[in-house]
């Protein structure tokens, strides 16, 4: 359940599964405050910012963990590349600081493998679970997935992603003056497959 406390998707939200004990909470920076008064940010959990890194360009994202995210979250108001802020506190507080730090890796890790974003901390403090915890876990970071996008951020997902099992993927061929592109549409766009070609300047016909 995705509730928009303003009425407005862009603006404060909140989401929850149903059997979930988690919650989440996102906004953009333009509304912090409201962000960080909430009941939820004075729990444990886990935190992602989202921008742009300053000096590529690229996107940015920065993934961290915190036994109280209001306090974590204000110390990285001098850190200028973020416009976007979500984070994941559990309703009965189950999660330790070996719980969050676990996750912090796991998401860290995801989000390198993907390769979508500059990640501003690509190193994490990790720490060793037990097998059961680590079972639970995963079916967490099953659920903070299936909500991540849904909040406006999905640099963790994949630009790749593999067709389901009997699925047809239709490729679609560009050919123009002497230059030819293929792709196919897929979840995250339209992806454009490898040895296809591109011009390196742009032609005058693009502003019309």
């Amino acid at each position: 359940m995705i509730f928009l406390v303003h009425g407005d998707p862009k603006r404060l939200r909140t989401a929850e599964l149903s059997n979930w004990t988690s919650k989440a909470v996102a906004g953009p920076r333009s509304e912090f405050e409201g962000v960080i008064s909430r009941e939820e940010a004075e729990g444990s959990g886990i935190y992602f910012l989202s921008g742009s890194d300053p000096d590529s360009g690229r996107p940015a994202l920065y993934i961290g963990e915190a036994e109280c995210i209001r306090d974590r979250l204000k110390a990285h108001l001098q850190k200028d590349f973020w416009n976007h802020v979500a984070f994941f506190v559990c309703k009965d507080e189950n999660l330790t600081k070996s719980h969050i730090r676990y996750l912090e890796g796991k998401l860290i890790y995801q989000a390198r493998d993907a390769g979508r974003a500059h990640l501003v901390n690509n190193q994490s403090s990790g720490t060793r679970l037990p097998e059961s915890d680590r079972a639970d876990l995963e079916t967490y970071l099953e659920k903070v997935n299936q909500l991540l996008p849904v909040l406006g951020i999905e640099l963790l997902v994949p630009t790749t992603v593999k067709p389901e099992a009997g699925r047809e993927v239709k490729t679609l061929t560009c050919e123009l003056k002497g230059v030819k592109a293929t792709g196919h549409l897929s979840p995250n766009g339209f992806l454009v497959l490898a040895s296809s070609q591109a011009v390196l300047v742009e032609r005058p016909s693009t502003q019309k």
